[in-house]
């Protein structure tokens, strides 16, 4: 763009807020995808660069969902961009989250796709792809149970610190990780019937011969938790566990008590006439309370 400004001729250049980074070229087999300094920008890499995360959690990638996303990023491009590290022999880069996205990419046959490079180790890398995908909601219960169990395995580290480095309590780890006690076959059932976690993990008290008739069982009568608990008490002849009644300590009722004192006793400071009477058995304590209206 030109202007004439008092005799003298600016020349303005306007550049765009964003620019696309340049699509890195597609090499040769065994030569490295060097960027200059890519960490934390949105950068385009070839697909061929990006190889799988051996600690992806997700083990079950629907056809027919991946088929609807490549048409999705067909039409409208990827909304949002894959995350990925550099691996150690700099011959390429690693997944650490949107695996489903660069499986889709691939069906539609893309070159290029737009990825944030981060720069992580391998345990902070299985983390950050498990994490992604239980927040995502994109993990069934056995396939959280197998990533924590191979969290655990691969880095030598307690239930105690996985619980800590993925935000949940340590009493989630060891539920989850019992639901592997099941086996294969009735992991794969219970998915198909779609039992939720808890109606899986009652299937442990169980002996493993009753268990596949009960999954059939609990997923054709469509039994909720509460129905499945009780199913699974009378399979093995046993009584429900009640729930205890919560019973208040009267330690516990004397802090109301002592605060209602106080409310009628501020009453009156501020020149309320009320009248309270107190009578007390056994069985309770009553409060009959006059507060004049004139």
């Amino acid at each position: 763009m030109q202007r004439c400004v008092k005799g003298m001729v600016l020349k303005m250049v306007i550049k765009p807020l964003f620019q696309k980074s340049k699509p890195l070229e597609v090499r040769e087999a065994g030569e490295p995808y060097p960027i200059e300094n890519p960490v934390n920008r949105v950068v385009e890499i070839p697909v061929a660069a990006i190889r799988p995360n051996p600690s992806q959690p997700r083990v079950i990638f629907d056809d027919y969902e991946l088929s609807q996303l490549a048409v999705s990023i067909r039409q409208n491009g990827m909304l949002q961009p894959v995350t990925v590290r550099r691996v150690d022999d700099g011959m390429g880069y690693e997944i650490v989250s949107g695996e489903r996205r660069l499986r889709a990419s691939k069906l539609i046959s893309l070159e290029h796709i737009p990825c944030i490079v981060i720069d992580t180790d391998n345990e902070n890398s299985a983390i950050l792809a498990i994490l992604e995908n239980i927040q995502r909601a994109d993990l069934n219960y056995i396939e959280e149970a197998i990533a924590i169990k191979s969290l655990i395995d691969h880095f030598g580290i307690t239930q105690e610190d996985c619980a800590s480095r993925l935000g949940i309590a340590q009493s989630t780890v060891a539920n989850k990780l019992r639901l592997l006690r099941l086996s294969d076959e009735e992991k794969a059932l219970a998915l198909r019937f779609r039992l939720n976690e808890r109606q899986a993990r009652a299937l442990l008290k169980l002996p493993h011969e009753k268990r596949l008739g009960a999954i059939e069982k609990i997923g054709s009568l469509q039994l909720n938790t509460q129905q499945t608990d009780k199913f699974i008490c009378d399979m093995l002849g046993e009584k429900p566990v009640e729930r205890k009644k919560h019973v208040w300590a009267f330690k516990q009722v004397g802090l109301y008590i002592n605060t209602f004192n106080k409310t009628i006793e501020s009453m009156k400071n501020a020149g309320i006439d009320c009248v309270a009477t107190r009578n007390r058995t056994d069985d309770f304590v009553e409060y009959i309370v006059k507060i004049p209206l004139k």
